[in-house]
């Protein structure tokens, strides 16, 4: 018996990777975040979300991806870390789908690695390779709390 998940799909570089829904609240326009001095290179700063202050996360930075010029359709990922939100920085949203399970695979241990730890499965779809992120392994606990947010 198979089961849907439904995911959103965005991309980085010129790979599409995903995210379950549940983990996320929502997707803004780019937003100029506020700068946060001596934090890591992968965080872009803050921004004021709903009366909270969360930090904006570049995931190409965050993955290892070189920079890119500019783009208008990047976004903000707002999504839920125990209870506090992170913004994920994308070049793009493209679509949300409905995953039947039976299209993802668990990532080898070969893919997923000490460095890879946030990815969490392969999506296969028609001709199309899709790499699912576990939002919550993006960033973690100590790593917030020396952001002090």
């Amino acid at each position: 018996m198979s089961t849907e998940n439904k995911i959103v799909i965005f991309k980085l570089d010129n790979e599409e990777f995903a995210a379950d829904i549940s983990q996320v609240e929502r997707i803004l326009s780019y937003i100029e975040p506020t700068k946060i001095p001596e934090s890591p290179d992968y965080v872009l700063g803050v921004i004021n979300y709903q009366n909270n202050i969360i930090p904006i996360i570049d995931l190409r930075k965050r993955f290892g991806l070189p920079n890119r010029d500019e783009t208008k359709d990047k976004k903000i990922i707002v999504v839920r870390f125990e209870n506090k939100n992170i913004g994920l920085v994308v070049d793009n949203v493209s679509e949300v789908l409905d995953i039947d399970t039976k299209n993802m695979e668990e990532s080898p241990d070969l893919i997923r690695g000490k460095e890879n730890k946030y990815l969490s499965n392969i999506i296969k779809l028609q001709n199309r390779i899709i790499m699912m992120i576990n939002t919550e392994k993006i960033i973690s606990k100590e790593e917030i709390a020396e952001l002090e947010i």
